[in-house]
């Protein structure tokens, strides 16, 4: 069959997901069957890394193929501008049904108040009026975009309205766990109104795990949210039409916390049957200044156990919280199984490229952390990057060439024929699939409203991987981590500040420096010489 200019793409993201939890990237407990038939198919990144650790920016940078300092999602809590082009838009443009299933967060889906805040006028100064007090006008306070928001889902007709950044059609879930809300509520009343009366952890099953945020749904593996999308993204694949190419995009909010496997899943794996994690065994690790208070404020008692930054955790904690993330995997698994039995029975899965990712990691114990935050390890930056292209020459089965999330959008268009807008940042990695390299490293932001624990500045990290070294900046700390990935690959042994290493701190240094001049927008275009 000739290769076709305009293949239908089926784009599968987890939430919170680090690379080495699938079977296809050595995990030695978890079995993923149906997301290892789509790695022996195409090709496995080994060495693929976020924009920005966290979901809104690096949704945000996938959805724009820009950086977050550039589109603006420099951290959660903005929501994209509808003003952003997608390169789900431009596939729209070019004749594409869009489709996007599950988890959006291109908007904020908490009604809780923002932690930076425009401070007081002066005594005695004019402050001015609210469209001017900030360097750039924005709409962002309009209500369209409310629509990921506890409240705008009360009401009993509220729906997504489309285009969604270039998505004509949108199932939504707007959280995480057995409460995922918005679509999801509606379809669980209809096959058992009595089943929202088993939602969430007032209702849940007794348990003798003591990780924080874990709890036992009583809601059925069979009502539970990601059988939910599973279900939709089937039905979505049984009733299209096949005179127009498709980009279908199934985004599941699982296995981030909070940790709730369904039925079958929730004791699937035992914490015993996993190792230990290397933090615990070492006597010779001297965590670096964030680690350390991280870890000092669980100690004492202090840690926030119930929000979504990064904590300290006890090794038996680190093991149920792999343990439950793994039955979370293995439920999302079989969703995934059932959608792409849904392709075979459309006839079009020879024109189908398949692609897995996750948005970002979890520390799950390592560095005796978890969750994510500022933090820059590989547990929270690396993720999986599966391509599977049928109607490619044979492609290699993994590969070790660097890429990023931003990446993802920029190939589809490539392998669609359709020219990406100006301004875009993002490097095709169709290349790769040829055995070309296209990035000598990959740049990381990261920005947060609160505070890195023991600071009181807001976190901004930036930090470059060159494949060998990873160099991160931390912003008003003082703090700066160098590691060889390749000698110490569970990041022990900070190079910073050791005289040997200085040259190769320089060189990254100087490399970091070229790589932020890189991403300084170039957009607008220009309209005149001058």
């Amino acid at each position: 069959m000739p290769r076709s200019s305009r293949p239908n793409f089926l784009l599968f993201i987890t939430d919170q997901h680090r690379a080495d939890f699938l079977g296809c990237y050595g995990h030695p407990v978890l079995r993923t069957p149906h997301i290892d038939s789509i790695a022996k198919r195409g090709t496995v990144f080994d060495k693929f890394y976020v924009a920005s650790p966290v979901c809104q920016p690096n949704r945000a940078s996938l959805m724009t193929g820009r950086m977050p300092s550039v589109h603006d999602v420099r951290s959660n809590g903005i929501p994209l501008s509808m003003d952003a082009v997608t390169f789900v838009d431009l596939l729209r443009d070019a004749g594409y049904r869009t489709a996007l299933i599950g988890k959006s967060h291109l908007q904020n889906f908490t009604p809780y108040d923002s932690i930076i805040k425009r401070g007081p006028p002066r005594e005695g100064f004019h402050e001015p009026s609210s469209g001017l007090r900030q360097a750039l006008r924005h709409d962002l306070a309009d209500a369209k975009y409310e629509q990921e928001t506890p409240a705008y889902w009360v009401a009993p007709n509220a729906h997504v309205q489309t285009p969604f950044y270039g998505f004509d059609h949108v199932t939504l879930v707007r959280a995480h766990g057995d409460e995922a809300g918005a679509d999801y509520d509606r379809w669980l009343e209809a096959r058992d109104p009595k089943a929202k009366n088993l939602l969430g952890p007032k209702n849940s099953l007794p348990h003798d795990y003591k990780v924080p945020q874990a709890y036992r749904t009583a809601i059925p593996e069979e009502l539970y949210a990601t059988a939910f999308l599973g279900d939709r993204a089937c039905a979505y694949l049984d009733e299209a039409a096949d005179d127009a190419p498709f980009f279908l995009m199934v985004s599941f909010p699982d296995p981030h916390h909070p940790f709730n496997p369904p039925g079958k899943y929730w004791d699937m794996y035992k914490p015993e049957q996993f190792p230990v994690p290397e933090a615990f065994q070492r006597n010779d690790w001297t965590p670096p200044a964030l680690v350390a208070n991280i870890i000092n404020e669980r100690e004492a008692g202090k840690a926030n156990l119930t929000g979504m930054g990064t904590i300290g955790v006890s090794a038996r904690e680190a093991q149920e919280a792999r343990a439950l993330t793994c039955g979370m995997i293995a439920c999302v698994d079989d969703a995934i199984g059932a959608v792409l039995g849904a392709l075979d029975r459309s006839g079009r899965r020879e024109d189908t490229v398949v692609i897995f990712t996750s948005d970002h990691g979890d520390h799950l114990g390592d560095h005796r952390l978890m969750l994510k935050g500022a933090e820059q390890y590989q547990s929270i930056v690396r993720v999986p990057f599966i391509w599977t292209d049928p109607q490619a020459k044979a492609q290699p089965a993994r590969t070790d060439a660097l890429g990023s999330t931003m990446d993802i959008g920029l190939t589809v268009l490539d392998r669609a024929r359709i020219e990406p807008a100006s301004g875009v940042q993002a490097k095709s990695l169709l290349p790769v699939m040829d055995g070309s390299p296209v990035r000598d490293s990959v740049f990381i932001q990261y920005d947060h409203q609160a505070s890195s624990a023991g600071t009181n500045v807001p976190a901004r990290v930036h930090t470059l991987i060159d494949g060998r070294y990873r160099l991160s900046v931390f912003h008003g700390t003082g703090w700066g981590e160098l590691y060889d990935l390749t000698n110490d690959p569970g990041e022990f042994d900070n190079l910073w500040d050791q005289p040997a290493h200085a040259g190769t701190r320089a060189r990254m240094t100087e490399k970091l420096l070229l790589t932020e001049i890189e991403h300084v927008d170039r957009v607008p275009l220009p309209t005149r010489r001058a």
